[in-house]
């Protein structure tokens, strides 16, 4: 009955049941599973697992290529199923399990899991969960909605369990891109020389005397939580906008800029949204998540072509695009992340790069990922890999949280996941901070300006002012550079360490 998604014959003989599956792992392991931002990920598999450790208790590693998507993480973590989890997620049980101090977390560049995993930093994957469209005759697979690190997962595991999500059309084969980027010391050069640059082959992989297994499901991916812009995400998208308009006036840049990324999120979504209201033409991108925002530009003509290693949208959008398929094919591909996100491509085709930080410090160092310094939100994901890289690096944030009982600007940032080294443009609902071409001192000027929220400008001005009395390349109070953060601890706002 699955002939057409299981094209070579003798592997049907290998279907079993999620509870089956689950049965094969043992206390321990190392586990790898498609996935990425919630899309392409396992839908059975890992969640009968984490419903048989809550009786027969095992713990795991588990390695993705981003979060899961059906609250499989936080399944996974309140069953104690979890001993070391890598390289991202979003899940709130998952994220308290970690800050706790109960499931132990690496927070990883994207395009760095492949890479270390080939050069045997890691233990070796003794069982890999990988979902696809369908198999082919000579065992390899069609993907699904993501890449991911499911390349990778598939040659290094020893052992492979196939999920076949038959909700998703076999027409999707065509929209991924394939390529191997082998291994140390003898790289091949990725040769990609634009966004829309096809240099591999359709499917992945796979040995099929691996495969142990093949899980049929039927299940869609998570919903990605599209929020409509509200007022601030709307007036960065503005200041954004302005910008790029700039650039192109000056003769920096043309119509069609450079090739776009953005992370997820509701501030870069709506970013991405605010480019359908500028005067810009032919736009590009090459980035790791296409979203919502993506498809609307596609739509309307202002992009030609998307680049990404996932489709992470809204239902209604991924009801829309799952049906057009084939009208959304020489526009879209998906790869990958150690190629979406490889510093070798990045920088070639001149990335200009939009992603979120928590909060940044006046001379543009940015914190992407812990709260207040100590507790892990989701993770670095792939800004790095794009920010090191970039044509242009901006970073986006609100000026204040929490109904402005925290300041998105601080005098020094709880934790740096970006220097300033990599950190081009600022830009809050107050406005935008172009940092190129200055130095420490006149980066702090400009941010004050430009970027901090009414409540805290005075504030800011007044430290920077005395640690300027103090000297230094980059000045600094010590002892009060983070007093902002241990009044909110104390008091549950900023705001009364700026007014002493």
């Amino acid at each position: 009955m699955y002939e057409d998604r299981i094209l070579r014959s003798e592997l049907t003989n290998k279907i079993i049941s999620s509870e089956q599956a689950a049965a094969l792992f043992k206390d321990k392991m190392v586990v790898a599973s498609s996935g990425f931002t919630k899309a392409g990920d396992s839908k059975a598999v890992l969640i009968a697992l984490a419903e048989r450790a809550k009786t027969d208790p095992l713990k795991i590693t588990l390695m993705t290529g981003a979060s899961l998507g059906h609250g499989t993480d936080g399944a996974l973590a309140a069953a104690d199923a979890l001993s070391l989890r890598l390289p991202f997620q979003v899940d709130p049980i998952l994220r308290k399990a970690i800050n706790n101090g109960e499931v132990l977390f690496i927070d990883q560049h994207l395009g760095e899991t492949a890479n270390l995993l080939k050069a045997n930093n890691f233990p070796t994957i003794d069982i890999a969960i990988l979902e696809a469209a369908c198999i082919l005759e000579d065992g390899s697979i069609i993907p699904t909605t993501s890449v991911g690190n499911t390349a990778s997962f598939a040659a290094l595991a020893d052992k492979i369990i196939i999920e076949i999500n038959t909700t998703i059309p076999l027409s999707i084969r065509g929209l991924h891109d394939i390529f191997s980027t082998g291994t140390y010391p003898n790289r091949p050069v990725m040769p990609i020389v634009a966004a829309d640059t096809r240099i591999g082959r359709d499917a992945i992989p796979v040995n099929p005397a691996k495969i142990v297994g093949i899980v049929i499901t039927s299940k869609t991916d998570s919903p990605a939580e599209i929020v409509p812009p509200d007022e601030a995400t709307k007036a960065i998208a503005r200041h954004l906008v302005s910008f790029f308009d700039n650039e192109v006036k000056i003769g920096h840049l043309s119509k069609s800029l450079l090739p776009l990324q953005a992370g997820i999120g509701k501030v870069a979504n709506a970013v991405l949204h605010g480019f359908m209201d500028g005067e810009f033409e032919n736009l590009t991108m090459y980035s790791e998540v296409l979203q919502d925002s993506t498809f609307d530009l596609l739509d309307s003509g202002k992009m030609t072509f998307a680049s990404g290693s996932s489709i992470t949208v809204s239902e209604a959008y991924y009801d829309k695009i799952m049906s057009n398929l084939d009208g959304y094919k020489g526009k879209v591909l998906l790869r990958p992340q150690d190629i979406s996100n490889a510093a070798e491509v990045i920088r070639r085709l001149g990335v200009i790069t939009i992603n979120t930080a928590l909060e940044c410090d006046l001379y543009g160092n940015v914190n992407s990922t812990h709260v207040a310094g100590i507790n892990m939100m989701n993770g670095i994901g792939g800004s790095g890999d794009f920010a090191r890289n970039a044509y242009l690096s901006v970073f986006v944030t609100t000026s204040s949280a929490k109904a402005d009982a925290i300041s998105c600007i601080v005098p020094m940032v709880s934790h740096v996941d970006h220097t300033e080294h990599d950190v081009d443009i600022i830009v809050t609902e107050q406005g935008l901070a172009d940092l190129r071409g200055l130095a420490p001192r006149q980066r702090a000027r400009v941010i004050i300006d430009n970027c901090v929220h009414p409540d805290y400008k005075a504030g800011l001005q007044d430290y920077f002012e005395r640690a300027c009395e103090r000297g230094g390349q980059t000045p600094h109070i010590l002892e009060e550079a983070l007093s902002w953060h241990t009044c909110l601890r104390e008091t549950g706002s900023m705001k009364p360490a700026v007014l002493k």
